[in-house]
């Protein structure tokens, strides 16, 4: 089975954000980077699709070349090839345009399942992998916490507010990884130094325009600070006063 990961680097979650001079993104000057953590959960996912059903595992970004940091660390863990699509832009890059980009060359791939996190730990909008699927015209399962692959299909099943989805379809397939779906592995001695091994591509790709831009880019208002509305039991109609009239929420 030709199975694909696709990933993306970002700032590690301690990273604390500065507005850039015009005022439109993200100073990124002292930024560390990881491996988004969702993305971490499609990796495993894909490995293991590997060792149950064989094949090949590709995982696959679109991004800064430094990127092949993260992608060393996943054929460490058992991936066997990386591809990097080389994009200097890649932090202003909008959905619909990262999809489009992504899906062309999954089908250059030849993939028959993609994993995916179920959402980027920097922009948090969940909005590739639904895309990627659009475009290409296949299944999309979303917020996977548990699979089950066989030749040409599968099955999943999705948390949602009402229970639990389970859901059937076709391949090909975009999945969505979500907590629970699995634990990922560490990299032991012997996959880092195979790794070392494993070929990592930088390629260019023909370029799809954002469709949207960003305006102005500022921090969210700062908080009032809190109050002590009393001590103990004496402090609880003061509380439930506040709540009702103030904070509207009793």
């Amino acid at each position: 089975m030709n199975i694909v990961a696709c990933v993306k680097r970002v700032p590690v979650t301690e990273a604390q954000p500065k507005i850039a001079a015009d005022g439109k993104s993200v100073d990124a000057t002292g930024f560390e980077y990881m491996l988004s953590f969702y993305d971490d959960l499609a990796v495993e996912e894909a490995i293991r699709a590997k060792e149950k059903l064989g094949g090949e595992v590709t995982v696959l970004t679109l991004g800064a070349s430094e990127a092949s940091k993260e992608l060393r660390d996943a054929l460490a863990k058992g991936a066997d090839k990386a591809t990097v699509l080389k994009d200097p832009n890649w932090a202003a890059r909008d959905a619909r345009s990262t999809a489009k980009v992504l899906a062309k060359k999954l089908q250059e791939l030849g993939a028959e399942v993609v994993f995916m996190g179920r959402v980027a730990t920097d922009r948090d909008n969940a909005a590739v992998g639904p895309y990627v699927a659009t475009v290409l015209g296949w299944a999309c399962v979303t917020d996977v916490v548990k699979l089950e692959l066989a030749a040409g299909k599968g099955k999943a099943w999705r948390e949602t507010e009402d229970g639990v989805e389970t859901i059937e379809f076709a391949l090909p397939a975009v999945i969505t990884c979500d907590k629970g779906l699995n634990e990922p592995r560490y990299s032991g001695l012997k996959g880092i130094m195979a790794a070392k091994k494993k070929p990592i591509d930088e390629v260019a790709f023909d370029d799809v325009a954002n469709q949207q831009s960003v305006a102005k880019l500022e921090f969210p208002p700062r908080r009032k600070d809190g109050r002590i509305v009393g001590q103990g039991a004496a402090g609880v109609p003061a509380l439930i006063d506040a709540l009702r009239n103030e904070a509207k929420v009793l």
